[in-house]
């Protein structure tokens, strides 16, 4: 009868660990533990990645843990074999209604996460939410945070159709292509999205690590 009952009980356990799994991010989207934002087109680009019929579209949910952060970039609608790069930046080239930043100063501090391929996800586990920076006391940088998420185009020629010439340096070998989408900024702390406590007590906001 033990043994019978082992039979029974193991197949229970296993469903019911697997709906404990399947229930977290529902719980989590409640609780400052998860974010989930969409990341925005470059819109003269759009025709260099969109699959016939279809829209782009990227979305980054993530998970707030001990001793790091998970992220995960999930992306659909994109002309097969495209290949990308995501970074976190100090700065958005968007507003957070979506218009163009006017006289965008450059991205700021760039820290390459990963490399991405278009229809497909990729996860970084790392420091992220509210603390996520660098800094480099060689040339004077003070700490700096990185609270956008954005890719680029690994290949200039995938973005030579679309009017795009020259390189970037936002690949491993330094020669990428243009932005492909990026995060906007919260409308009233003009902050990152990885940032998810923000101190609006001063200006410009501040995030709290």
């Amino acid at each position: 009868m033990a043994h019978k009952l082992h039979r029974y009980l193991l197949p229970l356990t296993a469903a019911l660990a697997l709906a404990t799994v399947t229930a977290l991010p529902q719980a989590a989207s409640s609780s400052p533990e998860l974010a989930r934002f969409s990341l925005f087109p470059a819109a003269k680009f759009l025709p260099c990645m969109a699959a016939p019929g279809q829209t782009p579209t990227a979305i980054v949910s993530v998970v707030k843990g001990d001793p790091n952060d998970t992220m995960l970039v999930t992306t659909s609608g994109f002309k097969p074999g495209l290949k990308f790069d995501l970074f976190t930046v100090q700065r958005s080239n968007q507003q957070a209604d979506g218009s163009p930043v006017a006289g965008f100063p450059g991205f700021g501090l760039a820290w390459y996460q990963s490399d991405l391929d278009a229809n497909s996800s990729a996860t970084v586990k790392t420091v992220l939410i509210d603390q996520i920076f660098g800094f480099d006391p060689d040339v004077a940088l003070a700490p700096t945070n990185t609270f956008h998420v954005g890719f680029w185009f690994n290949s200039p020629a995938d973005a030579a159709p679309c009017g795009f010439t020259g390189t970037t340096p936002f690949n491993g070998e330094h020669n990428a292509g243009p932005l492909a989408f990026i995060s906007r900024p919260n409308a009233a702390t003009n902050l990152g999205p990885l940032c998810l406590n923000p101190d609006s007590s001063s200006s410009p906001a501040r995030c709290n690590p």
